[in-house]
């Protein structure tokens, strides 16, 4: 899973909502559902609600899920949208972000994020791929695992979900993930790895679109003067 996408989300959502309700919202979550791995099969509507754990996070629960259709700058591709709700109360965080499919490889071209009871802010996707201020996309990746993982064969698992017929990938970084084409919008039933664990809790087949208002423009100047994301009217 990509850690410098999180480790910025992290770094700046404090300053711009306030650092608890933020932290405790389990920001690795973010940078991991934008992330994920396994083979991609998007369903408007489908998803699934995961148990997530992480050593710095601990427990939490998120839930991922395709939303929309569009097309943006001529490229067709999905809105995958990720709630996760602070442990401690406060309300959901969401964050939706635009997968475009080129070449077998996918990249997220538009990210906006919602923290409760603000306004939606559109964050620029590149910065938290070591690329500069303003970048249009991720780094690509194999929209399909098999194309990146060792195929270990088809297993049965059992989640909290249900049991499913699941075709098991070891990738190189040392993660374990089942898939099931039953599951949209990555087949994700189960993964460990060195530096998390997720588990299919429930799949989700009537999803909505749960941002709300128009997306402002993430400003750095408004981070670095302490300023914070308007209230949601």
């Amino acid at each position: 899973m990509n850690l410098k996408k999180s480790s910025f989300l992290a770094a700046i959502l404090p300053l711009l909502f306030g650092g608890a309700a933020v932290a405790q919202m389990g920001m690795g979550g973010m940078g991991m559902a934008n992330s994920m791995r396994g083979v991609w099969n998007p369903v408007i509507g489908s998803g699934g609600l995961y148990q997530l754990e992480t050593p710095q996070h601990g427990s939490s629960q998120m839930q991922i899920a395709i939303v929309g259709q569009d097309t943006v700058d001529g490229k067709a591709g999905y809105w995958l949208e990720m709630g996760m709700q602070s442990p401690r109360g406060g309300g959901t965080m969401y964050s939706k972000s635009f997968y475009v499919v080129e070449g077998g490889n996918i990249q997220v071209t538009r990210m906006i994020i919602q923290p409760p009871g603000r306004q939606p802010i559109e964050m620029p996707v590149g910065m938290g791929q070591g690329g500069p201020p303003g970048s249009r996309a991720t780094q690509p990746q194999p929209a399909d695992i098999s194309k990146a993982g060792q195929d270990l064969g088809s297993e049965s698992v059992t989640v909290p979900a249900g049991t499913f017929t699941a075709e098991h990938y070891k990738t190189t970084d040392g993660a374990d993930i089942w898939v099931s084409p039953k599951v949209s919008p990555w087949g994700l039933v189960k993964m460990t790895s060195p530096n998390s664990n997720m588990t299919l809790l429930k799949v989700i087949t009537d999803a909505k679109d749960q941002i709300t208002g128009t997306p402002q423009v993430f400003n750095p100047g408004q981070m670095m003067n302490g300023g914070g994301g308007p209230p949601q009217q």
